[in-house]
């Protein structure tokens, strides 16, 4: 019986919170035409000085061919640019262009405007519950078999 209300529940609870919860995230990005991951690219490239796709398809633990799409993205907008190493032509290195940095500045207040917001709503020791709830479920429920 409290499983099928559980069940129910969390039915209702994805079909009115869940589903919006990605657009709720990616709102700041939208504006410039991104989803909230190229904008954590565009973040990586703002906050590391000599970074590749291989770099960030590592640290995200996805396939470089899933970053170069997202690049792609990024420089047919001109945020970023490529730029090949000196000593291995083969290497290119990203970098954001002016408009680039003007765009993650703008998304990254914005971002964390909205988490603020968050955060003061449930206040900071909910917030890490919530939050620590989420990665037990990852770990658990999501991707089990990651050790």
């Amino acid at each position: 019986m409290a499983s099928e209300y559980l069940l129910n529940k969390a039915i209702s609870l994805y079909m009115s919170t869940l589903k919006s919860l990605d657009s709720f995230i990616s709102e700041p990005a939208a504006k410039y035409h991104l989803s909230f991951e190229q904008y954590l690219i565009l973040h990586d490239v703002a906050t590391e000085k000599k970074i590749m796709l291989m770099d960030i398809a590592e640290n995200r633990q996805v396939t470089r061919s899933a970053i170069s799409r997202q690049i792609k993205v990024l420089l047919r907008h001109k945020y970023i640019y490529q730029r090949a190493d000196p000593h291995d032509r083969r290497r290119l290195f990203l970098h954001l262009t002016k408009t680039g940095k003007i765009v993650e500045a703008e998304i990254s207040q914005n971002v964390t405007t909205r988490f603020a917001g968050w955060v003061d709503v449930f206040g900071e020791d909910k917030a890490q519950e919530i939050l620590d709830f989420i990665e037990d479920f990852d770990r658990k429920i999501v991707k089990p078999d990651d050790k």
